[in-house]
C-alpha cells in the first residue's frame, strides 16, 4: 500500500511542477494585440486540403470586397500560405512544417481552410492534427463559435477555454492500483481570466447586455469555484454587461427550452463544458458543419470552417459545389476580431439573407444545386445593396411572427 501511495504522490508532484511552470509562462505573456495600432494588419489565407482551397478562395473574395478601402490604403494585406497540405506535412513528418509555421507567425490573423488529419488505415503517416499543433504553437486558448437560428430567436456566441480544464491533463491520469483510477483537472487564475475577459470584451464591443458563465461549481467546488469567482471579479470591470451563471447540467436543458433559450447571448465555459454545449448548440442550428469557428490567443488568432476537407467531393469532381458559407462565417469572426465590427455585422446580415431567409441559391454539394462561385456572387450582390439593413430587419420581423 505504501508503494502505491508513494508512486501516486510522485506522479502528482510532476503534474504540479509542470503546471506551475506553465503558469510562469502565462505570467510572462504580453498584453492583447491592439489592432488599432497595427498597419498593415496581415491576414494569412491558408487553403489547406480537399475543398479547402476552393472555399478559402471565395471567403477571401468576400474579405477583399469588404476591406477594399483598407487594402487600398495599406491598412490590410493578404498573405497566401500554401504549404499546409497533407502532402507537404506527410513529406516532412510534421503537423506543421517549420517553414510554414514561420509564415503563420508572420501574420496577425489566419483564415484557414480544413486540413486532413491522418487516421488509421489511410495512406498518410500518423502525424498530429494541424489544428491541435497550431493551437499549441500559437497559444490559441479560446475557441469561439457563433450559433444563430433566427426562426427560433437564437443568437448565441460561445467562448470555450481551449487549454485547461479536464482536457489538458486528460492523458496524465493514474491507475493507483488495479481498483483505483484518478484523473486530474486544472484551472488557473491566468487561464480563466483571459477567456472570461475575452467574452466580456466581446459583449461590450458588440453592445450585448447579457453574458452567462457555465460551470458545475456547486459540486466541483475548487476548480469550477475558481472559474466562477474569477468571473465575478472580472465582471466588475464591465458594469454595462449583465451576467449570470448556470450549471452545465441544467444549461444543456435550457438551451433546448423554448421559453428560456432566446435569453442567452454570450456564454463562457471551461474546456469540457464548452465542448458539450457548443456541440449541442451546433446541432440545434443544423449540425456541426454549419458554423464558423475562431481560435484566439493574445498574439495570434485563427479562423476556420469547422467541417472537414471532404475528400470524397474532390474524388468525385464536385469541388465547385462545395458550400463556402461556413468559411465566410469564419471571415466575419475575423473582421470582428481585428476591429471591423460594423463590417462583420454587415456580413452576418448578408449571410442571414442569403442562407436563412431568401435561399435563392440552394447549396446541395452536387450539380442540382448552386456552385460556390454562384453563392459568393449572390452574397456580394447582397452586400452591395444599399437597403441591406432594412431588408434584413424585414426578414427578421417576418420570421418572428
Amino acid at each position: 500500500m505504501k508503494e502505491f501511495i508513494e508512486n501516486a504522490k510522485k506522479h502528482f508532484e510532476n503534474i504540479i511542477i509542470e503546471q506551475l511552470a506553465r503558469i510562469e509562462q502565462l505570467n510572462s505573456q504580453k498584453d492583447w494585440m491592439d489592432f488599432s495600432t497595427i498597419s498593415p494588419i496581415v491576414i494569412g489565407i491558408v487553403g489547406g486540403d480537399g475543398i479547402g482551397p476552393e472555399i478559402s478562395k471565395h471567403a477571401k473574395s468576400v474579405l477583399e470586397f469588404l476591406l477594399k478601402e483598407q487594402i487600398k490604403n495599406n491598412k490590410v494585406q493578404f498573405k497566401t500560405i500554401e504549404g499546409l497540405t497533407i502532402e507537404n506535412r506527410a513529406r516532412v513528418l510534421k503537423a506543421i512544417p517549420d517553414d510554414v509555421l514561420e509564415e503563420l507567425k508572420d501574420c496577425h490573423v489566419i483564415l484557414k481552410g480544413p486540413t486532413t488529419t491522418p487516421r488509421k488505415g489511410d495512406k498518410w503517416p500518423n502525424i498530429e492534427s494541424a489544428n491541435v499543433s497550431m493551437r499549441r504553437e500559437l497559444d490559441l486558448f479560446a475557441n469561439v463559435r457563433p450559433v444563430k437560428v433566427p426562426e427560433l430567436d437564437i443568437d448565441w456566441m460561445f467562448f470555450r477555454e481551449n487549454t485547461e480544464g479536464a482536457y489538458v491533463l486528460g492523458s496524465k491520469g493514474i491507475n493507483v492500483t488495479d481498483d483505483l483510477a484518478v484523473d486530474f483537472k486544472v484551472i488557473t487564475t491566468q487561464g480563466s481570466e483571459r477567456i472570461i475577459r475575452l467574452a466580456f470584451e466581446y459583449a461590450k464591443n458588440n453592445n450585448i447586455n447579457k453574458l452567462t458563465v457555465v460551470t458545475k461549481a456547486n459540486v466541483v467546488k475548487t476548480t469550477d469555484g475558481k472559474f466562477l469567482s474569477i468571473a465575478e471579479r472580472v465582471a466588475k470591470d464591465y458594469p454595462e454587461v449583465e451576467w449570470d451563471d448556470w450549471y452545465i447540467d441544467i444549461m444543456t436543458a435550457k438551451l433546448i427550452d423554448p421559453a428560456r433559450r432566446s435569453q442567452f447571448k454570450v456564454l463562457v465555459a471551461p474546456n469540457l463544458y464548452g465542448d458539450i454545449i457548443t456541440d449541442e448548440a451546433a446541432q440545434i442550428q443544423g449540425g456541426v458543419g454549419t458554423a464558423g469557428s475562431a481560435n484566439i490567443g493574445k498574439r495570434y488568432a485563427m479562423f476556420e470552417a469547422i467541417h472537414g476537407s471532404a475528400p470524397r467531393m474532390v474524388e468525385e469532381g464536385r469541388i465547385q459545389f462545395a458550400d463556402p458559407s461556413s468559411m465566410i462565417k469564419a471571415a466575419s469572426l475575423l473582421l470582428n476580431h481585428i476591429g471591423y465590427v460594423n463590417l462583420s455585422r454587415k456580413l452576418d446580415m448578408a449571410l442571414d439573407i442569403c442562407v436563412v431567409y431568401e435561399k435563392d441559391f440552394k447549396m446541395t454539394g452536387r450539380s442540382n444545386g448552386a456552385t460556390g462561385e454562384q453563392f459568393t456572387q449572390y452574397l456580394l450582390e447582397t452586400l452591395h445593396d444599399d437597403n441591406l439593413e432594412k431588408k434584413w430587419s424585414t426578414f427578421q420581423a417576418q420570421t418572428k411572427k
